[in-house]
This record gives C-alpha cells, sequence and structure tokens, in this order.
C-alpha cells in the first residue's frame, strides 16, 4: 500500500469566517472553533496510513482556548499538529491564526478503540511512527 509522504499531508486550512458563524455581537459562536479544528483534523487524519485491523478513533477530551475572537470574513489559518502520543490515545492541537496572532487552540483526544467491544486497544505501531513525523 502507497503511503503518502509528509509534502502530500494537509495540516493547514485556510477560510474566511462565513456570516453564519458568528453571532450578534460580531464574534464567531464558540462551536464554531470546534467544527472548524474537527474538520481540519478530519482532512489531516484521513492521511494516516490504512491499515486492515485498524481500531475505532473515538474523541475522548475536547477543549478549547480563546486568546481572542474571530470575526466575520477574517482569514484565518487553522494548522494541526500532533501534541501527544500515548499508548492507546493520540491528541493533536489545532491552532487558528491571524496573521502572527494566536486567536484559539482547540485540543482533541482520540481514543483507540476494540471495534468488537469498544474497549481501549493499543495505537497501531503502523500509525504511531506515522504521528511521530507531525509532533510540534
Amino acid at each position: 500500500m502507497a503511503e503518502r509522504s509528509m509534502n502530500e499531508v494537509t495540516r493547514t486550512v485556510e477560510m474566511n469566517v462565513p456570516f453564519r458563524d458568528v453571532d450578534m455581537n460580531g464574534q464567531v459562536f464558540l462551536g464554531s472553533y470546534i467544527s472548524y479544528a474537527e474538520s481540519v483534523l478530519a482532512t489531516f487524519w484521513s492521511s494516516r496510513p490504512q491499515l486492515e485491523d485498524e481500531p475505532l478513533y473515538i474523541a475522548s477530551k475536547l477543549t478549547c482556548i480563546l486568546h481572542r475572537p474571530l470575526h466575520y470574513d477574517e482569514r484565518v489559518v487553522f494548522t494541526a499538529s500532533v501534541d501527544k502520543i500515548g499508548v492507546r490515545s493520540v491528541g493533536f492541537i489545532i491552532a487558528a491564526d491571524i496573521g502572527d496572532e494566536r486567536s484559539a487552540e482547540v485540543e482533541i483526544i482520540l481514543q483507540a478503540r476494540s471495534r468488537e467491544d469498544r474497549s481501549p486497544v493499543p495505537l497501531p505501531e503502523d500509525t504511531r511512527d506515522w504521528l511521530y513525523g507531525f509532533v510540534d
């Protein structure tokens, strides 16, 4: 099976904040930061090596730290990075930046689970090896 090189992996997504995600105070809804982060992580995570007996990956923790609110039509760059690799889980940080200014950081931890009974299982070695290439 062909493995993507690190240069082919999409870790960064740029977008302008859409009007639908802005509240009446002109700031982005908190839930939208999470939604953006999940989309960026899904794109990044889809580049991992595909394995026959791959476990399920279930979010077990999600946090969002706001440094400065995003506003309508601002150009924001979201970047996914691997924050920590555990025995049965992996943590990601998805940063939201406007120019050189950090707007928010969303942490998402995924746990590897058995497809049969949903019990925690170790991360596959191929996946772990791939992840180490993206630790910041």
